[in-house]
């Protein structure tokens, strides 16, 4: 009973006096889920403004109110498809970072700040038609994969998909595993997936069933030969890829060497290179300069 009695006067004190409202920021949108897959890497989804439309494979800037009382955003992937009514993200986490160093410690219920105009290169429209499509990502580069693997479009246009991902530890992928194994048992797309899908996780630090670097496992050939493919054919193969500044040039120079050319949304073409981002947990801005987020 007494119990009861304190638990009526607490709703009747919070409803006499409720604590005061906290402040919106700009563009605020909601966070309702947060998930940390390692000490260095985290996803969280948010509410999407009922005005964003976007292609799947784009990004948008995100962040938080700065100590300056000024927003500080940086340039983060949309990783839920286009058609999703919620909006995901996949980020590192940066100690010192003046951005990351904030954004791991979201709750459900926290707003960020985002701003509703997505832009990006790794698009199917940046790309000529072809039969067989690449993901070549390391780190958090997975990202727009993560939604273009969810975009029906991606299955409507390819016989082939071919997710090459690439991280140093073995926790690092699980975000990219469980989101590739739940594939074949999404309501939209499953039946698509099947027998198209290839998924070619490796580790270049822990021992794991496959490691190596994406460009020496394209260069060696021992992706082909793994999974029993063709090597690439600029007739047939397109690629997109996302990693860091050394990563997106060295993949961008083994993909010429088997024929292709890079292209863009303005010019499709055999592959296209997400310039937005030069690392893990860095972004680039529009001039690219490189900080730390």
């Amino acid at each position: 009973m007494a119990g009861m009695i304190l638990m009526t006067e607490a709703t009747l004190m919070t409803e006499a006096s409720p604590a005061p409202a906290k402040p919106h920021l700009p563009d605020a949108q909601t966070v309702t889920q947060v998930t940390h897959w390692t000490d260095r890497l985290f996803s969280f989804r948010v509410t999407r403004p009922k005005s964003l439309r976007f292609r799947s494979g784009e990004f948008v800037m995100i962040g938080l109110m700065g100590d300056t009382g000024k927003p500080l955003l940086r340039a983060y992937s949309i990783a839920s498809p286009a058609w999703d009514e919620e909006l995901e993200f996949y980020s590192i986490k940066v100690p010192d970072g003046p951005l990351t160093s904030r954004l791991q410690h979201i709750q459900v219920g926290d707003e960020i700040i985002l701003r509703p105009k997505p832009v990006g290169t790794l698009v199917h429209d940046a790309l000529l038609p072809g039969s067989r499509l690449w993901f070549l990502a390391t780190g958090t580069g997975f990202a727009p994969f993560a939604s273009l693997l969810r975009e029906p479009e991606t299955w409507e246009k390819y016989g082939q998909v071919i997710m090459m991902h690439t991280c140093r530890e073995v926790a690092e992928l699980e975000y990219g595993r469980k989101l590739v194994e739940s594939l074949q048992d999404d309501p939209l797309i499953g039946e698509m997936v099947a027998g198209k899908l290839h998924y070619y996780p490796t580790t270049t630090r822990e021992a794991s069933p496959r490691m190596g670097r994406i460009t020496d496992n394209l260069t060696s050939g021992k992706v082909f030969a793994d999974l029993g493919l063709a090597p690439m054919d600029p007739e047939e193969d397109r690629a997109m890829v996302c990693g860091s500044l050394a990563f997106n040039h060295d993949v961008k120079a083994v993909l010429e060497k088997f024929g292709l050319h890079e292209g863009a949304n303005s010019e499709p073409m055999e592959f296209v290179v997400e310039k937005a981002f030069v690392g893990d947990g860095i972004c680039s801005c529009p001039r690219w300069t490189v900080f730390r987020v």
